[in-house]
């Protein structure tokens, strides 16, 4: 099945340059420490041929590709390599395209891995079937996805806690009305057992943080990008996201902005 061009393939598509690579560096400080347990987890070693999905600013494509070291190999696919200055290097590389419908050949990788990508995928079953597909008997994935629904503020002004609730539901029906899943992560799980695999292990991350940290500020960042997306939706006004945005600079404001949902998995062997 070919991607549904007439829907967005990715909500951060229209934004500028510079905000969103630091929306994307943002995620990769708070992130890529998880990241690297759960992918180390699966016994990762040199010589394993692995594929990265959306690697963004690549920093989790070259620390695999360090890993895996000169034996090994990582194909990254990305479908908007703008923050990705080089294409290729000793022993890594990076195909244009969407998962969905990119042609990858006969090849399968020890290790797949994906963070914050089927969420925005209309048809994310599509996306999980070809990765699946391209996972050698025995061979691993590694999942991070987020649940929106797991979004409340905490702790704050009364005024400010009402307009983070707007902005949450704004958050949900955005994605609703693009056809997406805004709990996507909640649904892994059972899917993944569905398809049959073993030593399957789940982790809920939901951080309880205050403002002008980590989450918080990956959050502030990602509603100024998606402003008018979120105004379009009728569920949150200007002042709104003015008011969202001060409470994740805030110290003495508390919140859970979305949980993570890691989902490490292992494809059984041929018998």
């Amino acid at each position: 099945m070919e991607a549904d061009d007439s829907t967005p393939k990715y909500v951060f598509d229209a934004t500028r340059d510079q905000p969103e690579l630091q929306r994307l560096q943002a995620i990769e400080a708070v992130f890529d420490t998880n990241t690297k347990r759960r992918i180390t987890s699966t016994g990762i070693a040199p010589g394993w041929r692995c594929l990265e999905v959306g690697p963004g600013a690549g920093s989790i494509l070259h620390w695999l590709a360090d890993t895996v070291s000169n034996e090994g190999s990582v194909t990254g696919l990305e479908i908007n390599p703008r923050f990705l200055s080089q294409r290729s290097g000793y022993n890594w590389s990076v195909i244009e395209g969407d998962i969905r419908d990119v042609a990858l050949g006969e090849v399968q990788f020890d290790l797949i891995h994906a963070r914050y990508v089927l969420i925005h995928l209309p048809n994310y079953q599509v996306a999980l079937e070809r990765l699946i597909a391209h996972l050698k008997p025995g061979g691993w994935i590694v999942l991070e996805e987020p649940d929106f629904s797991a979004a409340r503020p905490i702790y704050g002004p009364d005024n400010l806690v009402q307009s983070v609730t707007n902005v949450n539901r704004a958050i949900k029906t955005m994605f609703t009305q693009l056809g997406m899943e805004y709990a996507v992560g909640l649904r892994l799980p059972s899917v993944m057992q569905g398809h049959g695999f073993k030593n399957l292990k789940i982790e809920n991350d939901a951080p309880l943080v205050n403002g002008n940290t980590g989450v918080a500020h990956i959050m502030k960042l990602s509603t100024r990008q998606l402003r008018e997306k979120y105004l379009a939706t009728g569920d949150a006004n200007e002042q709104d996201i003015e008011a969202y945005c001060q409470f994740a600079e805030d110290v003495n404001c508390w919140g859970v902005y979305y949980a993570t949902i890691g989902v490490i998995a292992q494809l059984p062997p041929e018998k």
